[in-house]
């Protein structure tokens, strides 16, 4: 591990994707074990796979913690494999042993959905902020699904998904055309709220996004560089991710 330690965050570089994982996890437990309730915010698709997989081995109750989703596609069918309810139940709650009660994800089904980003704040609030929100970040910038020029101010609502991130998400699903095109999430406002951030990414398709997030200049052009400005940033890179820094 090499760690790079800037003014406000740090840097930590792994040879590998599971390494970083294995890191990233050990940061997670450290925050669970003296405070079992705890308030985890949840990141999902490829970048947080390796810090769930890792926290499997860890001698971890989860049962306790309180959880929320960074974000939902919407309008697909309940229960649908791609879901992030779906994949967080199947990757996350029932591998890590979380309770369901307690796992909170934006409703993308709802009649009203543009009334669901404020009832998601109510319920943040309402469990006391987050401690520790893990994210990912997109080969555009986004965290969340804060696409390029979401506002710094933005807080949870529906949003339009960019081209490239349908692009990026449509391995998940049939064929390009079923990836849904709006999704609600977290804003970035929100997601700053946290009392830390814990960001993870590997591979070479996150370099460039990687160094414009953490060395570039600080635009709702890259979402990602709002990470800049937190006071507690921790962020678990694999060498081909950190290549460009």
């Amino acid at each position: 591990m090499s760690p790079l330690k800037g003014q406000k965050l740090t840097v930590s570089v792994h040879a590998s994707a599971g390494d970083a994982g294995a890191a990233a996890a050990e940061h997670v437990a450290g925050l669970v074990r003296p405070n079992p309730t705890a308030v985890l915010g949840l990141a999902t698709g490829s970048s947080p796979l390796p810090l769930y997989q890792a926290l499997q081995q860890a001698d971890l109750n989860l049962a306790a913690v309180t959880a929320f989703a960074l974000d939902e596609y919407v309008g697909l069918p309940a229960g649908h494999a791609q879901s992030y309810a779906s994949v967080i139940r199947s990757q996350v709650v029932e591998p890590l042993g979380l309770t369901p009660a307690r796992v909170h994800v934006p409703d993308g089904n709802r009649a009203e959905v543009n009334a669901v980003g404020e009832a998601y704040e109510a319920q943040i609030l309402a469990a006391g902020g987050i401690d520790l929100q893990i994210l990912g970040i997109g080969s555009n910038g986004h965290i969340g699904f804060n696409e390029p020029r979401s506002p710094f101010s933005s807080r949870t609502r529906v949003v339009a998904l960019a081209d490239r991130t349908r692009q990026d998400n449509a391995r998940f699903f049939e064929s390009p055309e079923a990836v849904p095109t709006h999704a609600v999430t977290q804003g970035l406002a929100t997601i700053f709220q946290a009392r830390h951030l814990l960001l993870i990414a590997h591979g070479p398709g996150k370099a460039q996004a990687i160094k414009r997030a953490l060395t570039g200049p600080v635009t709702e052009d890259v979402p990602a560089s709002i990470l800049q400005l937190h006071p507690s940033v921790t962020v678990y890179l694999s060498k081909a991710a950190a290549a460009l820094l």
